[in-house]
């Protein structure tokens, strides 16, 4: 057990780690997730309305990058700190900064201001996502987590049937603020929460904290998305010599964070991580799965309301075959690989899966039936849904337990990193072609350029639908042509996540969760023993035998608990030598 770990526990000694208590912390979880979720599918929906009427067609790929960048930057620090200083403040710390920013975003007058409350909004929801990883981890062995995807998934569906319909409500009947508005009663809830229900240890840390390191990844991040931000971008481009100026700043920045975590006491991310070969595999299966899989799920529903003329809450619900094969392929191989133990089969099908359906998004046009648009996000779905899970469950499983916040937090940021270039990078692509595409469109009825510049910058659905049928077919091609070729150029990164997966090491799944191989909890039946015996304890309170019977119980459990000390100490130290062979 870690000196952190011991200074946390002595005083109030091991938590009783029972299945009631695992469910209640769950349940908390689940109303981050939710408040997460939740807003990523309103947002998703209402986007093609905010960028139109703030004038910021042209800019669209800000709106999520800022939120993809922020949420990137703070995954590695929320992971490590909980490892740390413990996580249960830390997400209490997320929903309240997720909360406001929310009202910021409500609130933005411009698409600026927008921006920068979206990026904020992104601190928080980086720690919701890897906060609740972690804490997975500490209540649940690896061995027994497949069966709590169920909750999740539902959760999630929840989210892809909701958020769709408030979003085009919002939009539809209210305004677009209210994409934003929903999330203060829902992140008040979530708190609230969280308060009550969410006890986990609290920790003091023992080593400084890598302050150094958390600057230079935070600049290297920055530096790498404006680097191709730039340089896809037709107002800066590859020569240009800012787009260069960001280049050299990432190299710079990578190289001194490379010197500093090397010499660093408690690295924010220890370098011993890149040399576990089962832990490298699946980060980099999740790095190229973040570059396809962002890019698409981001401006699909754009291309339904623009290109297929629906309207914001149909495009939201056209998303929902996608959330179903997802949510169906994470919960049966979650089952699967808790019943066997084993994994590898299914990054290799998930690959294949999706790049099927990229293949066959290449041929979206204006003329596709919706219906087969569905088939295509259920297949899609589908193939995400055997990868997303396991790769993390896999990065968590190949790590010591006092590891395992920084681990997922580490597997999560380069997925992150991925997914920001993705979105910048085919992002740029897209609304490049696009807004050439529809000046083009513009121009060829007879707008003078200024203000065929003007009617593509402010274009939302809305305006589509009163403009004259001729100028509106033109608008939906121009969408289609702009989209379906992208997925040509995500078709390459699919395929080398193909061939790690086919390298992927299988290795026995813990049965011990996280909190208890560190020794600030005992679980199983043990568990469940000491806190029976608290409660017939507390019940036997008022009879003339209760103090020697308390102080039977108490002898008792300290026993127990100095015996769980040593058992986890020696399963720790176990676990790292098992780790330094993988």
């Amino acid at each position: 057990m870690t000196a952190t770990a011991m200074s946390s526990t002595q005083s109030e000694g091991p938590m009783l780690l029972t299945q009631r208590r695992i469910w209640i912390i769950f349940a908390a979880l689940i109303s981050g997730m939710l408040l997460s979720s939740l807003d990523q599918t309103i947002v998703s929906t209402a986007m093609p309305t905010i960028v139109g009427q703030l004038g910021g067609v042209e800019h669209q790929v800000w709106l999520t990058t800022a939120y993809l960048l922020a949420t990137t930057i703070v995954m590695p620090v929320y992971g490590k700190f909980g490892d740390v200083l413990g996580r249960r403040r830390l997400f209490l710390v997320a929903i309240a900064l997720f909360t406001i920013a929310s009202v910021g975003c409500a609130f933005a007058g411009d698409f600026t201001q927008l921006i920068v409350f979206r990026a904020i909004q992104g601190l928080g929801g980086g720690g919701l996502m890897i906060l609740s990883q972690a804490i997975i981890a500490d209540i649940v062995p690896a061995s027994q987590r497949g069966k709590y995807l169920g909750p999740l998934g539902a959760i999630f569906g929840l989210s892809a049937v909701g958020g769709p319909l408030l979003g085009g409500f919002f939009v539809d009947h209210l305004t677009w603020q209210w994409a934003f508005y929903i999330n203060i009663p829902i992140g008040i809830a979530a708190f609230a929460v969280a308060f009550f229900t969410l006890k986990l240890p609290n920790k003091r840390a023992d080593q400084p904290i890598d302050i150094l390191g958390v600057v230079l990844l935070s600049a290297f991040t920055t530096c790498l998305i404006f680097f191709t931000d730039f340089g896809g971008d037709d107002d800066h481009g590859w020569g240009a010599l800012e787009t260069w100026a960001f280049g050299a700043g990432l190299v710079v920045a990578a190289l001194l964070f490379v010197l500093v975590e090397s010499k660093a006491k408690d690295p924010i991310i220890p370098l011993s991580l890149f040399r576990n070969p089962t832990f490298m595999n699946a980060t980099l299966i999740g790095l190229t799965l973040g570059l396809g899989m962002f890019s698409a799920i981001g401006f699909i529903p754009t291309f339904l309301q623009m290109s297929s003329g629906t309207s914001a809450a149909a495009s939201g619900l056209l998303m929902l075959p996608m959330m179903a094969g997802l949510i169906g392929t994470s919960i049966v191989s979650g089952i699967l690989i808790t019943r066997t133990g084993r994994y590898k089969l299914f990054p290799i099908l998930g690959t294949l899966i999706t790049a099927g359906a990229m293949v066959a998004m290449t041929t979206l046009s204006a003329d596709t039936p919706i219906w087969l648009i569905c088939v295509f996000l259920f297949v899609f779905g589908a193939g995400l849904g055997l990868i997303m899970q396991v790769v993390v469950l896999v990065a968590q499983n190949s790590v010591s337990p006092a590891m395992i916040g920084t681990a997922t937090s580490t597997n999560n940021y380069f997925r992150e990193v991925g997914a920001s270039l993705g979105v910048a990078v085919f992002g740029t692509i897209f609304t490049t072609r696009l807004t050439d595409n529809l000046t083009s469109v513009f121009a060829g009825a007879g707008a003078s350029s200024a203000d065929a510049a003007n009617s593509t910058a402010t274009l939302d659905p809305q305006t589509l639908s009163q403009l004259p049928d001729a100028i509106r077919d033109g608008v939906v091609t121009a969408y289609a042509d702009a989209l379906a070729p992208v997925f040509w150029y995500l078709l390459p990164f699919i395929g080398i996540a193909f061939l790690l997966s086919l390298f992927l090491k299988q290795i026995p799944l813990s049965d011990v969760a996280g909190l208890v191989a560190r020794g600030e909890a005992i679980g199983g039946d043990e568990a469940e023993a000491l806190e029976s015996a608290q409660r017939a304890s507390a019940g036997k309170a008022g009879s003339p035998k209760a103090g020697a019977a308390n102080a039977a119980d108490a002898n008792a459990a300290d026993a127990k608990a100095d015996a769980a000390d040593l058992d986890a100490a020696d399963s720790e130290s176990t676990t790292e030598e098992i780790s330094s062979h993988r």
